[in-house]
């Protein structure tokens, strides 16, 4: 049982279930409005970054530069996001997000659980949010590349 691991554990396997059921959740709202997991993670990295270039969506990914263009085909097939010329660079493309058919298309798969981060959120003090926000922020700030 995770009470009776030490601190540190505990958060190791808090995180490793947080992450399990992220996963999964996220699966199962691709599968129900028609997305592959990969194009909904997209999705989920054009809202936390706003407009990107298809190269930083492939940086950020991990992916190559044809699997990238693929999932961005089937995005804009399915309404998602535009390709657009660069304010500044013409030569460049950058993706869109289309806000407002995400919110109408996707945000009620997502309301549940916005309520239940909310309700947790609630049971923490300020300061206590303070170093959970920092422990995310290194999480995912840092490279296990950086760590060796």
């Amino acid at each position: 049982m995770s009470s009776e691991l030490p601190p540190a554990g505990r958060v190791v396997d808090g995180f490793r279930r947080a992450i399990a059921a992220v996963v999964l959740f996220n699966e199962q709202v691709a599968q129900r409005t028609g997305m592959s997991l990969t194009e909904s993670q997209f999705m989920h990295l054009l809202a936390l970054h706003g407009t990107m270039t298809p190269s930083e969506l492939g940086r950020e990914s991990g992916l190559a530069s044809g699997t990238v263009t693929g999932v961005l085909d089937r995005l804009e097939e399915l309404g998602f996001v535009q390709r657009q010329r660069h304010p500044s660079d013409r030569r460049k493309v950058v993706v869109v997000l289309d806000e407002a058919r995400v919110n109408a298309e996707l945000a009620p798969h997502f309301a549940a659980q916005a309520a239940l981060l909310a309700a947790v959120i609630a049971r923490f003090e300020a300061a206590e949010l303070e170093v959970i926000a920092d422990f995310l922020e290194a999480l995912t700030t840092s490279s296990p590349e950086s760590s060796e």
